[in-house]
This record gives structure tokens, sequence and C-alpha cells, in this order.
């Protein structure tokens, strides 16, 4: 049975992998801040919730313990939990901003991550997917022809390109561990405002494809629901 943690998941792109992960024989551990939410989430899904906040040190270390205490190992751990940031005018930002954008997509990653990497490595098959984006991408943010070079976003867009590189890094320094990156696309969820023309199920495509691939399937990969994308 392939365990499951999935952060942020309580709604948008990360209950939707969980909807369909459990489908696909997950066992899933829903990860959320928000207990109320998290609970009513697992209930309704069949899954287990998990409390974390993924800016608090002490509340990460506490869901890993909960985990080893319960399940002992995962086998696929999910980085979903992200924050939009201002829009528009960069004059108007602040380091208050930054900090908050950077706490949740990147340096959350980093603490969940670290938390979970023994019990992952309890696994046969270990696999960390982070949720980017194509707003991180030097190439498709200059491509007019595509609509993330339409908007100015400035945080979450720096954000995500160094979750990109840092999904690279943890590649080639985790042997024993296959970690890639999803790009879920412009998909509607409470992020954008539910803009996006793309359903959460198409959203969460190349989440829920890297996260059931076989063995052997490959390491440090930037994934969109089209294929691989160049790192760039």
């Amino acid at each position: 049975m392939t365990i499951t943690f999935i952060t942020g998941a309580n709604k948008g792109l990360g209950r939707e992998t969980a909807r369909r992960l459990i489908e696909c024989g997950h066992t899933v551990l829903v990860g959320t801040r928000d207990r109320e939410q998290g609970e009513a989430t697992a209930t309704a899904l069949g899954a287990r919730h998990v409390p974390i906040d993924v800016t608090d040190d002490a509340s990460v270390a506490a869901a890993a313990a909960n985990v080893a205490a319960h399940e002992g190992r995962i086998d696929v751990l999910i980085n979903n939990a992200g924050v939009h940031g201002p829009v528009g005018d960069p004059g108007d930002l602040t380091a208050a901003d930054a900090l908050g954008v950077l706490d949740v997509n990147v340096i959350g990653v980093i603490r969940t991550t670290t938390a979970f990497l023994p019990l992952l490595r309890r696994s046969d098959d270990p696999v960390i997917v982070n949720v980017s984006s194509g707003m991180g991408s030097l190439a498709l943010t200059h491509d007019p022809a595509r609509p993330e070079s339409q908007v100015v976003v400035p945080l979450y867009t720096s954000s995500k390109a160094a979750l990109t590189m840092l999904t690279t890094q943890y590649a080639k320094g985790l042997e024993d561990v296959r970690v890639n990156a999803a790009d879920p696309g412009y998909t509607a969820t409470d992020l954008n405002g539910h803009s996006g023309p793309q359903t959460v199920t198409e959203g969460t495509d190349a989440i829920v494809a890297l996260a059931t691939e076989p063995p052997g399937a490959g390491t440090g990969r930037f994934v969109s629901r089209h294929g691989e994308i160049a790192w760039s």
C-alpha cells in the first residue's frame, strides 16, 4: 500500500490530488493548517487528517512524529501548500510580503522535506513531488503566446522559480529519492479567483502522474500535463 502525505490538502489542487490518489489505491494523509477543514476533508474523502503548518518548525516536527507513530513511513510526499502574494506593481512590495510568500512556498518545502525524509527513507520507492508552476519559468513568462507572460505576480513567480531550482538540487543530492516538480497549469482555484481555464482535475494530472509512476521513472524533472518542461 502506497502511503502519501499532501500539504495544503483541504481545498483546490491538494484536495483533488488526495481524492484521485485514494481512487488509485493510495493511503492518503491530508495535511492542513486548519484542523476543522482538514478533518472535514479527510472524512469526506476517506483519508486521515494530520495537522501541519509548513511555516512553523514545531508544527512540521509534530506532523512527522504523528505519521511515524501511526503509519511508520510514507512513500510519497507532495509539497503542495502555497500562497499567491501581491499582484501588480512591485514598487509597493515590502520585505514582510516577500518573507510571507517565501516562508510557505520555498522554506515550507524545505522544513517539510527535512522532517519527512526519515519516513520516506523507510519506503522501497520514495518519491517527492513539489508543486511548482510555469509562472516560475523564465522561458514561459517571456513568451507572449503564453498566459504566464500576461500577469505581474513578483513574489509568487520568484518563489516558484526558486522551488524548481530547489527541486533540481534535491534530485542531485538525494540519490535514494526521486524528486520532481509539477506544473499544474492555469487552473481554476481559489489562488486565482477561479479564473483559470483548466478544471481542478486537469490541474492535478501532472501531480498524480508523478505520484503514481513506477520505480525508476526518473528524477529532477519538471512536468506538466502535456509532458516535460525545459528547465529554463
